[in-house]
C-alpha cells in the first residue's frame, strides 16, 4: 500500500460549494469501492474523477480552461494562447479535406470552442469546402461555452456546427483531437522488489489512497521487464531494457488505444489528426521516468496527488504514441505522419501565418510571436 501525502496548503483553497461537490464525488467513489470489495483499479477512479455525471472534473461545471489562476481556471491549451495555432492547423485540415474529397470535420473535446472558432474562420479564408463541423464533448457546461465562443467569433459559420452525443457508425472527413488522449483514464502498474502490481484505489482512515495488488502486468510491460540478457544490447540504444528497474511506475493507455481503434474504424475516408503531450515507446519507458507521467493540474499549478480535490482538478498522463500509431494501423489505417508538435507546426507553416501580421504593429505582432515561440519551443513532448 502506498498512501500519498496531501499538500493543499500550497494551492488556492476551493470555495465551500466546490468542496461540497468534491465531497459528494468522494462519497460516490467510496460507495463504488465498497461495492467492489474495497479496491478499484486506478483507471476506474480516474474515469469517475473526471467524468462522473454532475460531479466529475469535465462534467461538473468548473472553469478548467483559462489564462490565469485568478480567473478560476486550471490550465491553458495552445488554441487559447493564440489564434495562430488554429490558423496553422487549418492548413493540413484543408489539405486532407481536399485530398480525400470529403466535406466534414469532427473535433473531440473542443474545450472552450476557441480552436473550433479559429478553424472555422481559417478554413473559410483558405477556401476549403466543408459542410459541417461536428463537436463531440461530454460536458454540457463546455458545450455552452463552445456555442457562445463560436457564435461570437465565427458568427457567419456557426450554422454549420453541430454537437453529437455519440460517434456516428461511419464518417468521411477529418477528425481532430487536441489534448484529448491525455485526458483518458489510464491503468497504473508498479514494479516493486522485482514484482509487478496493479495500482488501484482504496479508502482508509486518511481517505482515498493508492493500494497495490499483485497482478500479471500487460504483456508489453512484462516483456520489457523480463527481457533476456542477450537482448539487452539490442534494446539498450532505445533505453528500454534499462528502463524497467526494481522500483518503477508506469501507465497503460487502454482507453486511448480503444478510442483510436474506434475512430479509425469509423473513418471510412479522410484523416485523423491527434495533437497531445507524449513520447514514442522507447522514450516513454525511460530509465529516468521511474514515477510514470501521471500529473494533476489545479489553478495553473501541477502536482502529483490525484486524490486532492477529486472532481476539482484535472488528472492527466502523457501518451505512449507508438501504441496509438499501432492501434490505428491495426485497423487498416495508414500512418501519414508522426512527429513532434513543434515540427508539425513548423511544417504546417506557422511562421508563414505569423508573417501575415505586420511586424511594425507591435501590439499585435509581439504577443503573436511570443505565442508562436511558446507553441513551438514548449511543445517538444507533443
Amino acid at each position: 500500500m502506498n498512501p500519498i501525502a496531501h499538500q493543499p496548503d500550497s494551492l488556492p483553497a476551493p470555495s465551500l460549494a466546490a468542496l461540497a461537490q468534491s465531497d459528494a464525488l468522494v462519497a460516490l467513489i467510496r460507495t463504488e469501492i465498497d461495492a467492489a470489495g474495497g479496491w478499484l483499479p486506478f483507471d476506474r477512479y480516474m474515469e469517475r474523477a473526471l467524468y462522473a455525471p454532475g460531479y466529475g472534473y469535465y462534467s461538473g461545471g468548473s472553469m478548467k480552461f483559462g489564462l490565469r489562476a485568478d480567473d478560476g481556471s486550471d490550465f491553458v491549451t495552445a488554441p487559447e494562447m493564440s489564434p495562430l495555432f488554429a490558423a496553422t492547423l487549418a492548413r493540413p485540415v484543408a489539405q486532407a479535406l481536399d485530398a480525400s474529397g470529403t466535406r466534414h470535420v469532427i473535433e473531440f473535446g473542443a474545450g472552450t470552442g476557441k480552436l473550433a472558432a479559429g478553424l472555422l474562420n481559417a478554413l473559410d479564408a483558405l477556401g476549403a469546402a466543408f459542410d459541417t463541423y461536428s463537436i463531440v464533448d461530454l460536458s454540457g457546461e463546455l458545450r455552452e461555452r463552445q456555442r457562445e465562443t463560436i457564435e461570437a467569433e465565427a458568427p457567419a459559420l456557426a450554422s454549420r456546427v453541430r454537437w453529437l452525443d455519440a460517434l456516428p457508425a461511419q464518417f468521411e472527413g477529418v477528425v481532430i483531437g487536441n489534448e484529448v488522449l491525455d485526458a483518458m483514464p489510464v491503468r497504473l502498474f508498479a514494479r516493486i522488489d522485482g514484482v509487478w502490481h496493479e495500482r488501484g484505489v482504496a479508502f482508509g482512515d486518511t481517505g482515498l489512497r493508492f493500494d497495490d495488488r499483485l497482478v500479471s502486468a500487460p504483456q508489453d510491460i512484462a516483456f520489457l521487464a523480463t527481457v533476456e540478457a542477450e537482448h539487452d544490447a539490442d534494446l539498450a540504444a532505445d533505453g528500454i531494457a534499462s528502463a524497467i528497474t526494481d522500483d518503477y511506475v508506469t501507465e497503460r493507455h487502454e482507453a486511448a488505444l480503444a478510442f483510436t481503434r474506434t475512430v479509425c474504424t469509423m473513418l471510412t475516408r479522410g484523416a485523423a489528426i491527434f495533437l497531445d503531450y507524449g513520447f514514442p515507446r522507447h522514450e516513454f519507458y525511460h530509465a529516468q521516468r521511474v514515477q510514470g507521467t501521471l500529473m494533476c493540474h489545479y489553478r495553473h499549478r501541477a502536482h502529483g496527488d490525484p486524490f486532492l480535490y477529486p472532481g476539482l482538478q484535472d488528472i492527466t498522463a502523457h501518451v505512449e504514441f507508438t501504441g496509438i500509431a499501432e492501434a490505428g494501423v491495426d485497423t487498416g489505417a495508414d500512418l501519414l505522419g508522426y512527429t513532434s508538435q513543434a515540427r508539425f507546426l513548423m511544417n504546417a507553416g506557422i511562421t508563414d501565418v505569423l508573417g501575415g501580421i505586420d511586424p511594425s504593429d507591435a501590439k499585435r505582432f509581439l504577443p503573436a510571436a511570443n505565442a508562436v515561440q511558446k507553441a513551438v519551443v514548449g511543445s517538444g513532448d507533443g
